[in-house]
């Protein structure tokens, strides 16, 4: 590398510190260390590696960057800016307040650039191996020798505390093992964590781990310029698996008496110390100052990366004219767009009755898969069980990414970040299944797609204790609960073939994730739900049998499997002169977000004694059915035994819950 752009970024890197260390004692908050130690990476991927354009961030094929290691953000935010993003100056300087682009951890869904949701540690590895690997599938679909247009890397930053969470084990583990050959990921390895020096807590060799893995290993001083453009150009032009860079900095570097201590991590340096590490460094006591040359340096960048994106966007020309049929679908794919008739397909697939609702759903899949190109799937080594095999479409391997269904194996956690990552690429919707009570493994990765507004659909079967003879350690209780107090999460307990049905369509509209959750055991049709999708589950609640009297003595709620033994008690209370209203009430938030009348119509008035009837805990249905209602529930864990014997075990029969609710 010429001496004149070691100098250049040798300013970007220290002014990447200014704004850092300026940003995080501003806000009296923040995580200096990470920024000031990997300020010259920061500059060199920004100044010189990443192929990108901040005037259209999402241009298809733009190089992406993750920052695992989500608390380092001001290493990021400091990167966007200089490089011409729409971040400004007064966003850094409002680092960490109320409502700026600038929050603590990264967020995708706020800030141009942010490629990743990062913060608990090691999900942005998953989300890197994500989204290295739906930009495999994309290439694999739409490349051919003349025309490049996925051709771009994946870069991922993490620390020894995304290293040491488990699941960068798991999701390093699959990358390895599907040879992506367009992932890269650096390792921040300053020998120091949060709590004090990395000896107290972990000792391993990381970069023979990551050999192990199947991945290529490189060394890296974080401080020369040199040895970065010889391990990136070889990496860029070379690479024939993923790429892994143990990268050695000191954290904090250029405070005199806090760099390479756990002092730096996590808190401000202090205003003595700041002055003293400016005056170290050689940087201007003015806060937030940018050099005029730094800035020249990214307009000069700035203009060869718009080179290069026009270039790209001729040959996407070129390739639209002599692949017609392909752009086609290339363009359902960047919209998404679901096809009209859907519903009515959906519909018209025959299903036998009683049919398990993991067997019902199987059926969607494969008619989904034919219509929706970006649909892709998986499972965490459970596809003959959950039944999430797309049967018309092949597996995806290291020799074959043409494929739509994708073999996870046991890794829960990273499977459902990596699903987040397939996500991100803009132009693939990810399905994932397990059985329910495996969604614990899984349950930050969801948050985190929650919080991003990141449309992944998870398919949990073995819903229930009625599951059978596996026993508690399989039997969900305490799940459905758990993931309904996730917000902007979907939770869909589907009864029967035609609630499956709407369930996929209400999955495919909404714009964040959902949980389709689905029964082992079969279950019989029912005509009461043979309703389209806008009088049914995409009310969140309807009515499936109206009370036969003005005056209602029992208004039973249920979802799933428990929708058809409502029924049949509300049969058996009529015999009883009773009038009953039942109510299927498939996904609670999408009843929520109705109108008041409607809610009114449904659940409104005197509805005389209110029954909940679902085989997990009770927790949360007293919002629908009042102190006084009665919740037919299960507050304890399971056991092992067959279906008819927990049915009367639990009292899910119907002269059990008679019993109760006469009493």
């Amino acid at each position: 590398m010429n001496e004149e752009l070691k100098k250049q970024l040798s300013k970007v890197a220290n002014t990447i510190r200014q704004l850092s260390i300026d940003a995080v004692q501003k806000a009296n908050s923040g995580h200096p260390g990470l920024p000031m130690g990997c300020a010259e990476l920061g500059a060199y991927l920004w100044g010189v590696e990443l192929r990108y354009n901040p005037k259209n961030p999402k241009w298809l094929n733009r190089d992406r960057f993750v920052l695992s290691a989500g608390h380092g953000s001001m290493l990021l935010y400091s990167c966007l800016h200089l490089s011409g993003y729409n971040l400004s100056l007064e966003e850094i300087k409002h680092f960490r307040q109320l409502h700026s682009k600038t929050p603590g951890h990264p967020e995708y869904h706020i800030t141009e650039g942010i490629e990743a949701t990062t913060g608990p540690l090691g999900q942005g590895v998953g989300n890197a191996v994500g989204q290295a690997l739906g930009l495999k599938l994309l290439a694999a679909k739409f490349n051919s020798p003349n025309f490049p247009l996925f051709a771009n890397k994946i870069f991922c930053l993490a620390g020894d505390g995304c290293i040491m969470e488990g699941i960068s084990s798991e999701a390093s583990s699959l990358a390895g093992h599907l040879g992506l050959d367009n992932l890269v990921l650096i390792y921040d390895s300053n020998k120091v964590c949060l709590d004090g020096p990395l000896s107290e807590c972990c000792s391993e060799n990381t970069k023979m781990r990551y050999e192990a893995y199947g991945w290529e290993t490189y060394e890296l001083d974080g401080y020369d310029f040199d040895q970065m453009e010889k391990i990136f150009t070889h990496i860029r032009t070379n690479q024939k698996k993923p790429a892994f860079i143990l990268m050695h900095t000191i954290i904090g570097k250029g405070s005199p008496h806090k760099a390479g201590t756990h002092k730096a991590h996590g808190a401000p340096l202090g205003t003595e110390e700041v002055a003293e590490t400016k005056k170290l460094l050689g940087l201007p006591e003015e806060e937030f100052y940018i050099p005029q040359t730094v800035r020249n340096f990214f307009e000069q960048k700035l203009q060869k990366d718009l080179e290069m994106e026009k270039r790209w966007k001729e040959l996407f020309r070129s390739w639209s004219e002599d692949h017609s049929d392909l752009h086609k679908e290339f363009m359902i794919m960047v919209e998404k767009k679901i096809p009209d008739d859907l519903e009515s397909k959906l519909k018209t697939i025959e299903m036998k009755s009683p049919l398990a609702g993991r067997s019902a759903s199987q059926a969607c899949l494969n008619e989904l898969g034919k219509n929706l190109p970006f649909l892709v799937g998986g499972s965490a080594d459970l596809s003959c069980s959950d039944l999430t095999l797309m049967k018309d479409f092949s597996i995806v391997s290291k020799s074959n990414f043409k494929g739509r269904n994708i073999k996870y194996g046991v890794r829960e956690f990273a499977m459902a970040a990596a699903a987040s990552g397939l996500a991100e690429t803009d132009m693939l919707l990810p399905f994932i299944g397990t059985f329910l009570t495996f969604s614990d493994y899984m349950r930050n990765a969801i948050r985190l797609a929650a919080l991003s507004k990141i449309q992944v659909i998870y398919q949990f079967t073995h819903d229930s204790v009625f599951l059978g003879e596996d026993g508690p350690t399989h039997q969900p209780v305490e799940h459905l609960a758990a993931l309904r107090a996730i917000p902007n999460l979907y939770l869909i307990r589907p009864a029967d073939n035609h609630e499956v049905k709407m369930a996929w369509i209400a999955a495919l509209r909404h714009l964040g994730p959902t949980a389709i959750v689905l029964s082992r055991q079969a279950l019989p049709e029912l005509v009461e739900t043979n309703v389209s999708f806008g009088e049914g589950v995409g009310k969140g609640a309807y009515i499936v049998k109206k009370e036969s009297k003005p005056r209602l003595d029992f208004t039973l709620l249920a979802t799933g499997s428990e929708l058809s033994l409502a029924l049949d008690v509300a049969k058996a209370l009529e015999k009883r002169n009773k009038s009953v209203r039942v109510i299927s009430m498939p996904c609670w938030e999408i009843f929520e977000k109705q109108s008041e009348k409607y809610k009114e119509s449904v659940l409104g008035g005197n509805l005389g004694q209110r029954v909940s009837i679902e085989a997990a805990t009770s927790f949360g249905w007293q919002k629908w059915i009042g102190q006084a209602g009665i919740a037919i529930s299960i507050e304890t864990f399971g056991a092992s035994a067959p279906l008819s014997d927990l049915q009367m075990e639990f009292g899910f029969t119907v002269d059990a819950i008679l019993d109760r609710i006469l009493a």
